[in-house]
């Protein structure tokens, strides 16, 4: 029987528009600016959830966009779920994934703000719902996403003056293939033992391209290479890791626990990266790891740049995984030139501290965000390659 006093009575979607520190190019995009989705759900026992659905790029980089994420839920998602048990996300999701197909960012917003309430609700942390916490920090990487070598390299070395991060990795894709070598190169050299460096190449290069940069990748030091070949190439992706002369890492290739199985069965990677939007929420990440894990697979909390809210809910639930060999890269917030929180996350020796508070453990300010959102008129714009 529904639980009354615990129903779900309004579900709300903001979008937040907050300009970037310095333009962040990847291979697909550069931007300027980082559109967050928050969701808000309000319960009947005065109890309000809040989750994240954030994007990177807009259409740029997958077939979600914060403007579609925010229609899907209000017009679909909200008018099923409003007056259905709040104590029971677990249903309400099983009801939601039912009746709409993919979604994914949208229902990861969703479901995030359905288990901060119910964390709340029982007065733990999210991470008790997933299994309990191992640790309470997370590792976390920086990215260097400038295009100029310099600008990279003096960021780099600002990092690890305030001992914020040690392992860079580097956007990389867009130029020519020799150019982005170099340029990863020049970086590796400056920095040497003091910091490790990663690529991504967001599906940019051929599989002969990446053939050719390997090697000099490994005799430069990289230790990873993340998803250079496109995500629907699995046999050539599984020919990289073959090839062993760097850690090869499926990211837009690991669309939730179908993807991870095919993934493990082939073993066409050597790590995942888990990241809970492309997942299609906390539960479906949870899966991904646990598959990675039973093939042996290393495990990478990733990021789609989200803010304070869906780094959270990263963090918390990746602090619950047994093993988290290569990190995270949960620097989302630290991107954005406005605060979105009372107290900030607290990012110190390389880590990200978690809150010890029931659900997400962090408290929105809702004056700034509403300045910030999109409907107002003193809302940033977005600004895009």
């Amino acid at each position: 029987m529904q639980a009354t006093s615990t129903r779900i009575e309004s579900i709300e979607t903001i979008l937040v528009d907050v300009p970037t520190i310095r333009p962040h190019r990847l291979s697909v995009a550069t931007m300027n600016c980082q559109t967050l989705v928050l969701v808000r759900v309000v319960c009947a026992d005065g109890i309000v959830g809040v989750g994240e659905g954030t994007t990177i790029g807009g259409l740029a980089y997958g077939e979600e966009s914060p403007e579609s994420i925010k229609v899907n839920i209000d017009t679909y998602f909200a008018p099923l779920l409003e007056g259905m048990d709040a104590s029971r996300p677990g249903a309400a999701m099983a009801k939601l994934r039912a009746l709409f197909q993919g979604n994914r960012f949208a229902k990861c917003a969703v479901e995030t703000a359905l288990f901060d309430a119910q964390a709340q609700r029982l007065n733990v942390p999210l991470s008790e719902l997933f299994g309990s916490r191992v640790t309470d920090s997370v590792d976390v990487a920086w990215t260097l996403a400038s295009g100029d070598t310099g600008r990279d390299i003096d960021e780099a070395e600002q990092m690890l003056d305030m001992k914020r991060h040690r392992v860079f990795k580097l956007k990389i894709g867009a130029r020519a293939v020799a150019d982005d070598v170099a340029h990863v190169v020049a970086i590796g050299k400056a920095l040497g033992a003091r910091g490790e460096v990663r690529v991504d190449v967001n599906q940019a290069w051929s599989e002969s391209d990446t053939i050719w940069a390997a090697p000099r990748f490994a005799d430069a030091g990289v230790s990873l290479i993340e998803q250079p070949v496109a995500a629907g190439n699995r046999a050539g992706l599984k020919r990289l890791t073959d090839l062993a002369h760097v850690p090869i890492m499926a990211d837009e290739a690991l669309h939730g626990p179908a993807d991870a199985f095919a993934l493990a069965s082939s073993r066409a990677a050597d790590v995942f990266a888990v990241k809970i939007a492309q997942s299609g929420g906390l539960t479906g990440a949870a899966s991904v790891a646990a598959i990675a894990l039973a093939a042996n697979i290393d495990l990478y909390g990733g990021t789609m740049l989200e803010g304070a809210i869906g780094t959270i809910a990263s963090a918390q639930l990746f602090s619950t995984f047994s093993e988290l060999k290569w990190g995270t890269e949960l620097f989302g917030p630290l991107l954005l030139t406005e605060e979105i929180l009372t107290e900030p996350l607290r990012y110190e020796n390389f880590a990200l501290h978690l809150p010890q508070g029931p659900g997400l453990g962090v408290t929105l300010d809702w004056e700034r965000i509403g300045r910030l959102r999109r409907d107002s008129k003193r809302g940033a714009s977005v600004a895009m390659r």
